[in-house]
């Protein structure tokens, strides 16, 4: 692009035509032709007369001027002038652009995209291809045309960790699988990482390279730590800078389930340091509802910690068969519980009927025999609803009957009477060691002290189901501890003591490391890598660059070791894991983590990443052109006397009058024409948000739903249409898409008169709250709420989640899950009627044929849906082969809907059952 006197042109050899202005001039200024002179003998009739009207025998200077400015207006018009360009120097050849793509960036990455998008809009016009690099997800670049690229940026988004070592090597790998020289433009997030000056230096040995990157600082927060009864935050920025304040905020949900800002804090940067910290004291109620802490202003995983057992104290109820003795603490059988306890948890006093009430994590009973019916009723209950009863044996257990004769329900395993010790009935020659734990077992991966030494227990009877109860066993093989599941919960029997009475275990750094995998004590310690070893964690959610969760799907799971050790990337992404009844959350940034800036050499130029807003003019200087020589004909007509003045003045102000007017009624599409293009043929229609990203995404997903049933099936839509409810009509649409977000309006009376009528006529929405991956349906979200605002008018009728036997499983595709982007969440439609019968012998109930009028839910189906023009994926779902399986079933569950509102429900006739029982494989 060449600039001239701050105006920018895209074509500016065009401008050469301006030389051309003056030689036009004269030619338009020259005297007209002689006339041609004849003889005819009757003009002597016409001597005297004289002529009222005049023509002149030259164009009028004015005239002549208001063709020169139409003229200049053409020529200049064509040069493509741009207001505000861009000065970068554009170049010639290939052009990669770079992009480090991490959590760093997220918080400005609409900034990069719309960088990126005026980076394409200047290799286009100077006919540059182009190939993304982008380092935290490296393939091999691809150079092509700059406009392939722009409809693909909106699938662009940075990845919640920085480039690894392994992702370094890869794109390394890529660059030299690339031939000749090209031009680099590197989008930095401006956090060093290692390998960067690797690959500067593959770039800048193929061509001329550009750093572009904000100067907005990089804030991230570390992991929150419990200590000394408070929460203590460290937020870290990774330049030094003037003293700055950034505020914190707590979130969690409420004790209705919605998620909400629990606390606020504020921290200090002071001048020239990197590090603020706050301490934050709340109560243990408050503090165990917290789920996140996140920095406010800041969109990326970096200013979000996620939190988990560590900062929960766990309620523990300890209930012992027999009183102190005597005040003598030491013999006390709860007194080394209490101890290992007592840091990270809260007790629970009280007898056992007094503490069930109360809903304790744990319940400790310690040589506790005998239990009155109803206590036993009732801690049967609970456990079966998800506690955890926590046993140890003793003299009264041994003495007892209790598991002789048939397997106590409170017990794990049946024991024999009287016990085993040093110079019983059964003694031991010394006292035994343990043995180390079993694979199946909890406590698998833990060392076992040599001095651990057992020296009575309560045995176990041999029982088909002992192996498999068994997680920790003595040296000759005895069991020590056991375990059962019921219901919910478990029940887990210490075969000794819970002091030192019979063993030394209550005196080991084992015994505290056992209850932790347990998940009795709390994690509110820093988990060692001895206390993970041997475990295996399970992704429950994952988070992604701007520090949203979303559902694991089907991550594989993570050894404890590598969970703790491992660094983040996409074999190991940022969430929170599970194993067990312990969770565990793995952030961005580990307690010891620093962000360092990254510096570049000093002959790589370093350019912001403000975007200046270039606005092309030629249309508006070619309407101007149009205008001129509108005025420029009435004006001739005038001077030939072949228009009266007055009346050509009066043309002339109504054609600029009716001009403005003209353009306006241009952008308002005509009601027939509207018509016309949503009856020619089949169309699925969206409504219109307000909002152009969603909108846009909207009308990518009604694209690629319309593809999908055009290549599968004998419905053949067209190009969909986004709906004005306030304006459009509605009764053309067979179903209207209706993204759900927080701020956009509410229709008028006359939109939801429109809209109740469509719903009475047949049609179909399919409200889509779009927060599957946030909440679920209702109004846990600001979409949820909203929902409720707008659907409130609609005359809806009574919903139910999709019962299995519903048509929308089976009206094309056999479905049980209805998946988007997101998947997980229940999705509503009509609630069968109350005589809905169902004939024996019939897999399905007589539905008659009535359309759900709605369909409501929260999987983001239009992302799933989206494609672009030429048919590719617009935005990403999931990973990998399961990514594409959820994209295949949501695909599948748009064919479904549309089969379903054009054809009703005619797959509830009895005709289909064969077929159907058929491909059902029953």
């Amino acid at each position: 692009m060449t600039v001239l006197a701050g105006i920018g042109f895209t074509a500016p050899w065009v401008l050469l035509g301006l030389l051309t202005l003056p030689i036009l001039w004269l030619i338009l200024r020259a005297v007209p032709p002689a006339p041609i002179r004849r003889l005819f003998p009757a003009v002597t009739l016409l001597l005297g007369l004289k002529d009222d009207e005049s023509v002149s025998d030259r164009t009028p200077w004015w005239l002549m001027l208001l063709r020169m400015l139409a003229a200049a207006a053409i020529i200049i018009g064509l040069a493509g002038p741009v207001l505000n360009p861009s000065r970068d120097e554009t170049g010639t050849g290939p052009l990669l652009l770079v992009l480090d793509a991490s959590w760093a960036g997220a918080t400005r990455w609409s900034s990069t995209l719309d960088q990126i998008d005026v980076q394409l809009s200047e290799a286009g016009r100077a006919g540059r291809t182009v190939a993304i690099l982008r380092l935290t997800e490296p393939e091999t670049p691809v150079f092509q045309a700059a406009e392939a690229w722009r409809g693909r940026l909106p699938g662009l988004t940075p990845t919640p960790w920085q480039p690894t070592e392994t992702q370094v090597d890869q794109a390394l790998a890529a660059l030299d699988q690339l031939d000749g020289g090209f031009d680099t433009h590197w989008f930095s997030d401006r956090v060093a990482y290692d390998g960067h000056d690797r690959i500067l230096a593959a770039v800048q040995a193929r061509g001329a390279v550009t750093v572009y990157q904000s100067k907005a600082p990089v804030v991230a927060i570390l992991p929150a730590a419990y200590q000394d009864g408070v929460i203590q935050l460290t937020a870290q920025r990774a330049v030094p800078g003037p003293a700055d304040r950034i505020t914190v905020l707590a979130q969690g949900r409420d004790p209705a389930g919605a998620m909400r800002v629990l606390q606020s804090a504020e921290m200090e940067f002071p001048g020239g340091e990197t590090l603020a910290q706050v301490d934050l004291a709340l109560p243990s109620e408050l503090r165990a509802r917290i789920t996140r802490f996140e920095i406010q202003g800041q969109r990326s995983a970096g200013a979000v910690t996620l939190t988990d057992d560590s900062l929960r104290r766990r309620e523990v109820a300890l209930i012992a068969g027999a009183l102190n003795r005597e005040g003598l603490e030491l013999l006390s059988p709860l007194h080394y519980l209490t101890q290992v306890l007592k840091p990270t948890a809260d007790f629970v006093e009280g007898g056992l009927l007094e503490v069930l009430p109360a809903n304790p994590d744990v319940i400790v009973l310690a040589d506790v025999a005998k239990l009155s019916d109803g206590e036993q009723a009732a801690l049967v209950e609970w456990v079966e609803q998800g506690g955890l009863l926590l046993r140890f044996a003793g003299p009264r257990m041994a003495a007892s009957d209790m598991g002789r004769d048939a397997e106590d329900t409170l017990l794990p395993v049946r024991l024999r009477s009287g016990g085993r010790s040093v110079g019983g009935a059964m003694s031991w020659g010394e006292a035994k060691g343990l043995a180390p734990f079993p694979e199946n077992s909890p406590f698998y991966g833990l060392q076992v002290p040599d001095d651990v030494t057992v020296t009575t227990q309560v045995m176990a009877q041999p029982d088909p189901n002992l192996a498999d109860r068994v997680i920790a066993s003595l040296s000759d093989g005895t069991p020590l501890v056991t375990r059962k599941a019921l219901g919910l919960g478990q029940v887990v029997l210490f075969h000794v003591t819970a002091d030192a009475e019979w063993s030394s275990l209550p005196l080991s750094g084992l015994f505290v490391e056992m209850l932790d995998r347990l998940a009795v004590a709390s994690a509110a310690k820093s988990r060692q890598e001895a206390q993970l070893q041997g475990t295996t964690w399970e992704p429950i959610q994952v988070m992604d660059g701007f520090g949203t969760l979303s559902d694991a799907g089907n991550l594989g799971g993570v050894e404890g070791t590598e969970l703790l050790a491992g660094a983040i990337g996409p074999d190991l992404q940022p969430g929170l894991y599970e194993s067990g009844k312990q969770k565990l959350a793995l952030n961005v940034l580990s307690e010891d983590a620093v962000l360092n800036p990254l510096t570049w050499p000093s002959d790589v130029p370093i350019k912001g990443q403000e975007v200046t807003n270039e606005k092309p003019i030629g249309g508006m200087l070619l309407s101007l052109a149009l205008l001129l020589l509108t005025v420029d004909v009435i004006a001739s007509l005038a001077l030939s006397g072949r228009l009266g003045l007055a009346k050509a003045a009066a043309v002339a102000l109504g054609a600029v009058l009716l001009v403005p007017e003209a353009q306006a009624q241009a952008q308002t599409p005509d009601e027939t024409e509207f018509a016309l293009n949503a009856t020619q043929e089949l169309v699925l229609a969206h409504v219109l948000t307000g909002n152009a990203q969603v909108d846009d995404v909207a009308r990518a997903g009604m694209r690629g739903l319309s593809q999908t049933l055009f290549y599968r099936t004998s419905v053949e839509p067209i190009e969909p249409i986004g709906v004005d409810l306030e304006r459009d009509e509605l009764a053309f649409f067979p179903l209207l898409y209706w993204p759900i977000t927080p701020d956009q309006p509410q229709p008028s009376v006359e939109a939801y008169a429109k809209l109740n009528a469509y719903l009475r006529s047949g049609g179909m929405i399919l409200f889509d709250t779009r927060d599957a991956d946030v909440a679920r349906f209702g109004a846990a979200s600001p979409n949820g709420r909203k929902l409720q605002q707008l659907a409130g008018p609609l005359n809806i009728p009574s919903l139910e989640p999709i019962p299995r036997d519903h048509v929308l499983t089976r009206a094309f595709y056999l479905l049980q899950d209805f998946p988007g982007r997101y998947a997980g969440t229940e999705v509503w439609v009509e609630a069968a009627p109350l005589d809905a019968e169902q004939i024996e012998g019939m897999p399905f109930r007589n539905l008659n044929d009535n359309v759900t009028p709605v369909v409501i839910g929260g999987n983001d189906w239009a992302s799933a849906w989206a494609v672009d023009r030429n048919g590719q994926a617009l935005l990403p779902v999931g990973r990998g082969y399961a990514g594409e399986r959820q994209r295949e079933l949501a695909n599948r569950f748009g064919v479904n809907l549309v089969m379903h509102v054009l054809t009703g429900n005619y797959k509830s006739d009895q005709v289909h059952v064969p077929a159907l029982l058929d491909r059902l494989g029953q």
